[in-house]
């Protein structure tokens, strides 16, 4: 099975965002992955950073808001794209009444693909709280490694130290391989990382 064979488009029925992979990190050496994402009002994410890669933001329709460290940034469409650079925290939302649609390249790719389609494949099982997170800690634990995203103010030895310790108990219940119907397509493509 290839990327291909796996829909180009997801929906968290969570939040209701929708995300279509526009260029897959399969499909370029996982040198960069496109998602266009339409995000309903009120929607966005929590702030966080990446070490590992970076996002830049370009809004298509309506006004995507991100904050990148203390700064608010509105973009509409035609602006110039907004660049988060590695270690940079920061949030995406959407500010207005109207779902916005943007897209977003990261780069290198990473395991991005992998971890939205665990997400929104947990969601459709029902398996995430209202909140969007998982139901299990086990299942966290292994998204947290995969998303390589962490949370300011909080040491980032501490959260790697804790995390990791409950993925060990994860992949030793093997909670990873539950998670592998998600992605099955992708499989090949992420080993290296």
């Amino acid at each position: 099975m290839t990327t291909k064979q796996l829909p180009r488009t997801i929906v968290n029925p969570t939040h209701g965002y929708s995300v279509t992979f526009v260029v897959s990190g399969s499909e370029n050496g996982n040198a960069y992955t496109i998602v266009e994402v339409t995000l309903p009002p009120g929607e966005g994410t929590g702030k966080h950073y990446h070490l590992d890669f970076t996002e830049e933001f370009e809004a298509l329709e309506g006004i995507l808001g991100i904050t990148l460290g203390k700064t608010i940034i509105h973009l509409s469409p035609g602006d110039a794209p907004a660049l988060v650079p590695v270690k940079a925290v920061h949030r995406f939302f959407n500010p207005g009444n109207a779902p916005v649609r943007f897209r977003c390249r990261i780069t290198p790719a990473r395991r991005f693909e992998k971890l939205l389609r665990i997400i929104y494949g947990l969601g459709d099982d029902g398996l995430l709280k209202p909140n969007g997170m998982p139901k299990s800690i086990l299942h966290l634990a292994l998204i947290y490694e995969i998303g390589e995203s962490y949370l300011p103010g909080m040491p980032l030895g501490l959260q790697r130290g804790v995390f990791g310790i409950i993925a060990r108990i994860a992949r030793r219940r093997g909670k990873d391989k539950e998670l592998e119907k998600y992605y099955t397509g992708i499989i090949e493509a992420y080993k290296a990382i």
